[in-house]
């Protein structure tokens, strides 16, 4: 099985240059699925720590990289949607979050905020013992006692150390989302109605703008509820478009 992944093809989400060179670093197996980014893509290509991928791998190994608190030392691992990204050497902490046209982004963030994780419900089962799996976007469960609070849609953050759920976002009129796919990705605003599709269509909503972004309309599966804390600061993607050796 091949390690490198054509850029021409890589998912729109991957915040890479296409042209540049042909080939780019195939994201090992794990959370968010093909969406998620190989580690070595933030840290080289938009962070610019680092030249290489040898250099990455090198700097892997101090064990100063930590994503949602684990120490990561496989430059492959993939990253997604609200991941925390730390490095315990320089104090910095950023959050992955979807930027205009739906492409990732780091968003910086300060310590306490790292400490913790957003997550949308996909899905919910009951276990052995009588408790509720919680499931999220990204493969992360989470174990409740009574889950009858908690839909399909809505949002948890999860301390990272103890996966706990230390707040949640019901999916509402009136709540604040983020479309993070399709046209609108990106997009910030407020839900105004959710139209219930029968049968096996998807369900809409429409938004309401805030924050400069524009009113849209998109299907249920595109909007994750968030925030105001989820929405400030910013970085710019300074060096996605230099180009760079894959081979290295």
């Amino acid at each position: 099985m091949t390690n490198h992944q054509k850029r021409l093809s890589a998912p729109n989400s991957w915040p890479v240059e296409r042209k540049t060179e042909k080939f780019t670093v195939k994201a090992d197996d794990g959370p968010h699925g093909d969406a998620g980014v190989p580690l070595v893509v933030l840290l080289r290509d938009v962070l610019g720590y680092a030249d290489s991928k040898k250099e990455v791998r090198y700097a892997l190994e101090s064990g100063n990289v930590r994503i949602n608190g684990d120490e990561i030392r496989d430059y492959r691992r993939p990253v997604g949607m609200f991941d925390i990204l730390e490095f315990s050497e320089r104090e910095e902490y950023y959050r992955v979050f979807p930027d205009e046209g739906g492409r990732l982004a780091l968003t910086g963030i300060d310590a306490d905020a790292a400490g913790s994780k957003l997550g949308k419900i996909v899905g919910k089962r009951q276990v052995a013992g009588g408790e509720t799996q919680i499931n999220l976007h990204d493969g992360q469960n989470v174990l409740v006692e009574d889950a009858s609070d908690y839909s399909g849609d809505d949002s948890l953050v999860v301390d990272n150390e103890t996966d706990e759920i230390v707040a949640h976002f019901p999916y509402v009129e009136g709540a604040l989302v983020t479309a993070v796919s399709g046209q609108h990705a990106g997009d910030i605003g407020e839900v105004e109605s959710i139209e219930v599709t029968p049968g096996s269509g998807d369900n809409r909503v429409v938004v309401e703008g805030v924050a400069g972004s524009d009113a849209f309309e998109t299907i249920e599966e595109y909007v994750v509820v968030i925030d105001e804390n989820f929405v400030e600061g910013g970085l710019e993607d300074e060096s996605a478009d230099e180009e760079v050796d894959d081979d290295e």
